[in-house]
């Protein structure tokens, strides 16, 4: 993949991992998992689906010829709406299982509604990356936050 190409997607992928730190609070039994847990296991998703944008952004550019030096804006979107959106709602789907810790259950969610909003935002809009909006921004702030290590950082 060309530098430019990964550039963009490491910038993707870096407003994607705090999808991971999203997900409806109504998953688990929360009260068995401690915050330190939670954000260990959230963490965990958050590096997962880190490696599945850049495989599935690699494997794209491999199945549709996209000259990685140079692609076009719409195989930059294409990426977004066929790759990264759909792993940010897995994360957040993975996440949502966990269930939130004890007691956060209203942070846990403000952090999904959040991100999902942003995952909308980008699928609807997958050109506000190139205009320098971040849909996920406020997502990746609570997630931030909340504690999240890899969920979140950009």
């Amino acid at each position: 993949m060309s530098k430019r190409l990964i550039a963009l997607l490491a910038g993707v992928v870096a407003i994607v991992v705090v999808a991971a730190g999203c997900g409806s609070s109504s998953g688990s039994d929360s009260s068995s998992l401690t915050k330190a847990e939670f954000i260990k296991k959230a963490d965990a998703i958050c590096s997962r689906g880190e490696k599945s944008i850049e495989d599935g952004a690699e494997k794209f550019a491999k199945e549709n010829n996209v000259d990685t030096e140079k692609p076009t804006k719409a195989q930059k979107e294409e990426v977004i709406t066929q790759v990264v959106a759909p792993n940010i709602r897995k994360q957040g789907e993975e996440i949502s299982e966990l269930g939130a810790p004890s007691g956060e259950d209203e942070k846990v969610e403000a952090i999904v509604t959040a991100v999902e909003e942003g995952a909308d935002a980008l699928e609807e809009e997958p050109t506000t990356l190139f205009e320098g909006k971040n849909p996920l921004e406020h997502g990746s702030k609570l997630a931030k936050e909340y504690g999240l290590k890899v969920c979140g950082e950009e």
